[in-house]
């Protein structure tokens, strides 16, 4: 038990200098491939960091059976919706207090508020999904979800790339020298951060899986919230670094954008390869995610900002849905 808390905090290091070779290349990659701040934050590193969770909600339909897989696949955006919103917060109060930035959010509100509208769309056919009665429905549903996020890649590249998102990138870590680094160094780098991330969210999960063996605790709720906390780790890392540096969309959109992401494709997958029939943790699991989402995009369009405490309030959906699953049998 001991042995694998510490193997537990080992693997939050190696997420966390995965998260930093990949926001630095991103940010690389962006301006080399002269890409607006919503194509960086909302696609870039908001799939590139989705992939290790994605990857093992995908295996878990095929191994660890329907009820993990499924468990897996909504407890993403569930947890992107409450905690990463609520750690992103809380970084903001946090960096605030140290004089580093200003509590209120420079963000895009085009690009967050583009973000949040395809997912209360395709979270929710999600749901709706599941009392369809036949297979072929689910199916031309699960089409319908890949079609919007090819929508919505579409229109984030189309917008234009501004000034600002230049400002203040560090080096690349690969590339110490003045000047541009190649395109093919920045690849590499990225690269190099995807295998540091996924090799440390599966020794995360790994370590997870047997610190909650040794406490006795259900599979399925390893499934619908353990889990997919240990693999949303790297989005929550990428944006508290650039929280930290005041670059609010990124942050934001690396968050909202995997919420999309997962929402769209594993959620499609799930469809096609399960009987796709939620109970009701699951259906909760949609309706507090998309109400938590529903507060940052009220505070967003009502005062036209985002303060740190609308997104704090994730981590009051979160408790909400901890007290559904363990306080009502």
């Amino acid at each position: 038990m001991f042995l694998d808390v510490v193997l537990l905090i080992v693997s939050l290091a190696v997420i966390l200098v995965g998260c930093d070779l990949f926001t630095n290349s991103v940010e690389w990659a962006g301006k080399k491939l002269n890409l607006a701040e919503g194509a960086v934050g909302s696609v870039l590193a908001a799939v590139g960091t989705c992939l290790p969770e994605t990857l093992i909600a995908i295996l878990a339909i095929f191994i660890g059976g329907t009820d993990i897989g499924i468990g897996a696949i909504l407890g993403a955006p569930l947890m992107l919706a409450t905690l990463a919103f609520f750690v992103t917060g809380l970084a903001v109060l946090v960096y605030t207090r140290k004089g580093l930035r200003t509590i209120d959010m420079n963000v895009n509100h085009k690009v967050l508020g583009r973000d949040l509208r395809y997912f209360f769309i395709v979270f929710s056919l999600s749901a709706v999904a599941s009392f369809l009665p036949d297979y072929w429905m689910k199916a031309a549903v699960a089409a319908t979800l890949v079609t919007l996020y090819a929508l919505y890649i579409k229109q984030t590249f189309a917008e234009d790339r501004g000034p600002e998102v230049d400002e203040d990138i560090s080096p690349l870590h690969f590339f110490k020298r003045e000047g541009d680094p190649p395109l093919w160094v920045i690849i590499l780098q990225a690269l190099a951060g995807l295998g540091v991330l996924v090799f440390g969210a599966h020794l995360f999960v790994d370590e997870l899986r047997s610190v909650g063996n040794a406490m006795a605790v259900p599979i399925s709720v390893l499934a619908l919230i353990i889990t997919p906390i240990a693999t949303e780790l790297p989005e929550k890392f990428n944006s508290i670094l650039w929280v930290r540096r005041k670059k609010d969309t990124l942050a934001l959109g690396n968050i909202s954008g995997a919420m999309v992401f997962q929402s769209c494709i594993p959620t499609a997958i799930g469809m096609l390869f399960t009987d796709w029939k939620l109970d009701r943790n699951a259906l909760a699991a949609v309706v507090i995610a998309v109400i938590s989402a529903g507060v940052v995009w009220g505070d967003m369009t009502s005062r036209k900002r985002i303060s740190a405490y609308s997104l704090l309030v994730g981590g009051f959906f979160y408790g909400l849905y901890l007290v559904w699953v363990f306080g009502f049998k």
